[in-house]
């Protein structure tokens, strides 16, 4: 299998072996667009919708071409198509992406750039890169969708944004308009668009950890903001991650960890809450890092992804940990938390046995007494944490 990445210069752009391998296939799969670039008619076959590799893999033992747009490895067709091929299976010749396309056209540095994906996904992706003078480039469905991204940019503080529509980058048809995001007034016309943002006029999300109570819905079951920050700073999320969030309440612990590049499998009891989750996780465009399991612990977790780290935020009891102890593997961070007498006599008796770090926390904040202040104190937090 030959897998070719075509650019809007169509036959013309291709390398000699691209147009060789071409040549010799019996069938040629890719979109109507690229067998027109190609000028494939009688062994083309165009993309079944929904997409679906297992019709391309059926031609697996007769010479077969894929037709992908620019680089296929980068949000294109190449990556689920090779993950089920053997090695030595599939040769790829690749063109210039559309992100260095883009980039060539902008005269931006690449390496500086955000590349986004959102043709197929909702433009809450956005909110994680979002930040004061960031440079994003990014896919999008067709003419239209680049004018509800304006009016998504818009509505969320982002409308001083400069946008750049780039649309056919690399052929005759190419085209390079410029608009603002709050005045956009482009042509809403069909076909793969490219958007390229220079966002203005907001501040993006904080990546420290801790971020504002505020931010996330709850009902009240929320580690809050100074906890969560000594929370994360023992669970030490690293990108690539996974973390349990055990008795997760609003999520907040998950939503952090994933800011970090990580994802997160919540486990809630209550549907109410698991609501809250997906509420929390879909407004900080993570829906896609944060799984939420509807159920209780430790039953339901037997079933889970192994993780790395293991958060335990209330509801620990000696069942519920002889459940989970075992069940990860050497190496795995695990951080509970106490608010009542029992969990934290639980808690010191396991950091007697198994070691780690103890720690009482007691946060008092200023508010108005009269025509004074004082401190109000809020119930001290027992933290254990521990490596398996």
């Amino acid at each position: 299998m030959t897998i070719i990445g075509i650019g809007e210069d169509g036959l013309a752009g291709l390398s000699d072996a691209s147009r060789k391998a071409l040549g010799e296939a019996e069938v040629v799969f890719g979109g109507e667009r690229h067998l027109a670039l190609a000028g494939v008619t009688d062994r083309g076959r165009a993309w079944p919708v929904p997409f679906d590799a297992d019709i391309v893999l059926e031609c697996r033992d007769r010479p077969t071409v894929v037709l992908a747009s620019g680089d296929p490895f980068w949000h294109g067709v190449g990556g689920s198509l090779v993950e089920k091929l053997q090695p030595g299976e599939w040769i790829a010749h690749s063109a210039p992406s559309t992100f260095s396309l883009a980039a060539a056209r902008l005269g931006w540095r690449l390496e500086n750039v955000v590349c986004l994906g959102l043709h197929a996904a909702p433009f809450e992706r956005l909110l994680p890169h979002l930040a004061r003078d960031v440079r994003i480039i990014c896919l999008v469905r067709d003419g239209k969708a680049v004018l509800d991204l304006a009016c998504w940019l818009t509505e969320h503080g982002w409308g001083p944004s400069a946008m750049s529509m780039l649309s056919a980058l690399g052929g005759p048809r190419e085209s390079i308009t410029r608009h603002r995001a709050d005045s956009f007034a482009g042509d809403t016309g069909d076909g793969l668009v490219t958007v390229a943002l220079e966002a203005r006029g907001g501040q993006g999300i904080a990546r420290s950890s801790g971020l504002p109570d505020a931010l996330f819905v709850h009902d009240g079951q929320l580690t809050k903001r100074p906890v969560r920050a000594l929370a994360l700073s023992a669970l030490a999320p690293r990108p690539g991650e996974r973390l349990w969030d055990v008795g997760a309440g609003s999520g907040s612990i998950s939503i952090e960890w994933a800011l970090c590049g990580g994802t997160a499998i919540t486990v809630e009891a209550r549907g109410e809450r698991a609501a809250n989750i997906r509420s929390n996780a879909a407004s900080f465009g993570l829906a896609h890092r944060i799984t939420v399991i509807e159920g209780e612990a430790p039953g339901i977790l037997s079933d889970l992804a192994t993780p790395d780290a293991v958060f335990i935020g209330g509801g620990l009891d000696a069942a519920m940990f002889d459940a989970i102890w075992p069940r990860i593997a050497a190496g795995t961070r695990l951080v509970a938390h106490a608010v009542t007498l029992e969990t934290e006599a639980l808690l010191s008796d396991l950091h007697q046995r198994h070691g780690g770090e103890l720690m009482r926390v007691e946060i008092a904040q200023a508010e108005p007494l009269g025509r004074y202040r004082s401190w109000k104190a809020a119930r001290p937090i027992v933290q254990w944490s521990a490596i398996r």
